[in-house]
């Protein structure tokens, strides 16, 4: 999660929403790839970190499976990024603040719950929550 946060830092810092994802493998831990939002950035509504984290590690793996991995996310994952999660077959996900506007995992939709969700991984939120909620609350109230 310390990796997860300074990605999360660095979005801030561009100007981003401040969320950071990390895709490990689930056996020996090495870090398979790192990313933070982009969306701004990229002109993208889909450069989310999560999704950014997935597409590099699809690639550096040439799979779009990644049944050996584990994400670490500063945030909840929204809906879009949960069902990209199921779809890419990551094991676990552990991520940190809750997202009750727009999380899809533990609110909102609750994708992992549906009948109609593919793979299901585990998931452990509230991972050093505080930290995590704390760079959020920082970059909206410097926008208001």
């Amino acid at each position: 999660m310390t990796l997860a946060l300074e990605e999360a830092k660095k979005a801030a810092a561009a100007g981003e929403v401040p969320v950071g994802a990390v895709i490990v493998d689930r056996e020996s831990g090495q870090v398979f790839a790192q990313a933070h939002n982009r969306v701004e950035r990229d002109h993208d509504p889909t450069a989310h970190a999560e999704v950014l984290a997935i597409r590099a590690v699809g690639e550096q793996q040439n799979s779009a499976r990644l049944e050996n991995c584990d994400l670490y996310v500063t945030l909840e994952p929204c809906p879009m990024c949960a069902t990209a999660i199921s779809f890419a077959r990551i094991q676990r996900v552990y991520y940190g603040a809750y997202d009750p506007k727009g999380g899809g995992v533990d609110h909102g939709p609750r994708v992992y719950e549906h009948a109609t969700c593919h793979h299901v991984p585990e998931v452990y939120g509230g991972i050093r929550e505080q930290e995590c909620a704390e760079i959020l609350r920082a970059f909206f109230q410097s926008r208001r």
